[in-house]
């Protein structure tokens, strides 16, 4: 099927050049180095193909590619037409005027309705609620569950769970049920292990593990608008949500306490872990089994809903934006027009691109494409976000040293580490001009 397709947009490529004497131009799309930029390259050679114009999807290690990105931005560089940012940039890249102002093109194409509701609002919107809009869905994605199905389904650990705590061993609705699953298969003296959460402090592995729990139990981060966040972020809902997150840490595999997505895929490929947390671009390897030689008993599920019945994610995932300082403005435009048809984001989603597309996502064909997909379209209705203001990286700096200590080693409470961390935010927003 895919090279039918490739063999048909090669075909209107062709008529298109002999039909037009219009000036091919190049693109140029930044992103980091991983899978769905090779996707996005795939789709980008289809254009090409249907247009006359290269795109060139140029990519750099996760590891700078902010740093990497901001430069050529401070620097008011051309060398990039479009960025993949992720979403949190937003308030830095547009009160800096890096990027354009798609306001109007979300008007024209009816955005707000055919993408994701919540893909727009936290990939697209800055400031919160303005209806001012600065990037395309692009690569949605967020935080989700594998686990393993033939532990889950073997009768004797059936009978024993359901002897214990009184339910049928499944994937778990709640999180109270993920925590009895986990301290159920843990079991260090077989080398078993009952989860597996993100616990890295490098960057936002612990926070967004942290944050599937404190949004499911109905707290939040503060109010995105006034930038309020004493009694919020330190609420009881968020102090419960993170003495679970806690806890579940007691069940993971020994040396768990810098792991992200990497650790996290290990635990199920290596027989670690019964359940493993993970972004959902990271799920195609556990069904590949090449590198995955449990693919074939490995499942996948939503996150869990919380104590009175809340059901959010972590968001993950990055808009695609057109650069201010970019000479082919227009061109870009043009692109952007391409993508967003329900045709292209189809074609994005078979290639291996996680579609924020409502239509898309919603389809029968999509859901049932992959062991994973029902379960990434139920989450994308469902996601929060980390703040987006300029400042969000001291934020987050604050938030892993607050809350890494207790999770990782128990120091002091979950009441002090989310009361400090109230403190810390307060003193930040008051320091930028926020929340006089």
């Amino acid at each position: 099927m895919r090279k039918t397709m490739t063999g048909l947009v090669a075909g209107v490529g062709l008529m298109w050049a002999c039909g037009t004497s219009a000036q091919a131009q190049e693109l140029t799309i930044f992103w980091a180095e991983w899978d769905p930029a090779n996707y996005l390259q795939e789709l980008a050679n289809e254009y090409e193909a249907e247009t006359g114009v290269k795109v060139t999807v140029e990519t750099t290690p996760w590891s700078d590619f902010q740093t990497k990105a901001f430069t050529e931005f401070n620097a008011k560089g051309s060398a990039y037409d479009m960025v993949v940012g992720d979403s949190q940039w937003i308030g830095a890249a547009s009160e800096a005027g890096h990027y354009v102002d798609l306001t109007e093109f979300f008007t024209k194409h009816n955005l707000t309705q055919v993408m994701a509701p919540a893909t727009v609002k936290y990939y697209s919107e800055y400031p919160a609620n303005s209806k001012k809009y600065w990037s395309v869905p692009a690569e949605g994605d967020a935080v989700g569950w594998s686990y393993r199905k033939d532990w889950f389904e073997d009768p004797k650990e059936m009978e024993a769970f359901k002897a214990k705590y009184g339910y049928d061993l499944a994937p778990p609705k709640t999180w109270a049920q993920m925590r009895d699953i986990a301290e159920f298969f843990h079991r260090p003296d077989q080398k078993r292990y009952g989860i597996a959460i993100y616990t890295d402090n490098s960057y936002d592995g612990l926070v967004m593990g942290v944050e599937n729990a404190i949004f499911s139990f109905g707290g939040e981060l503060g109010d995105y608008q006034t930038y309020k966040v004493d009694g919020i972020i330190n609420s009881e809902k968020n102090v419960k949500a993170l003495e679970l997150y806690r806890e579940l840490y007691g069940f993971t595999p020994p040396g768990w306490a810098k792991s992200f997505f990497v650790e996290n895929n290990q635990a199920i490929t290596e027989n670690l872990a019964a359940m493993s947390m993970n972004y959902f671009a990271f799920f195609p390897a556990l069904v590949n089994e090449a590198s995955n030689p449990n693919a074939k008993v490995t499942g996948f599920f939503a996150n869990p809903a919380g104590p009175n019945g809340e059901q959010f994610a972590a968001l993950g995932g990055q808009g695609i934006s057109i650069i201010s300082y970019s000479k082919n403005q227009e061109e870009a435009m043009k692109f952007l027009e391409w993508f967003i048809k329900d045709e292209t984001q189809k074609r994005w989603a078979e290639l291996g691109g996680y579609t924020a597309s409502a239509k898309v996502l919603e389809s029968p064909e999509f859901q049932n494409a992959t062991p994973y997909n029902k379960a990434f379209y139920e989450t994308m209705f469902k996601v929060k976000d980390f703040w987006a203001t300029p400042e969000y990286a001291e934020l987050l700096i604050q938030m892993n040293q607050r809350i890494y200590p207790y999770v990782t080693a128990g120091q002091g409470s979950a009441k002090e580490a989310l009361d400090a961390l109230a403190a810390d935010w307060n003193a930040t927003f008051k320091k930028y001009g926020r929340n006089k």
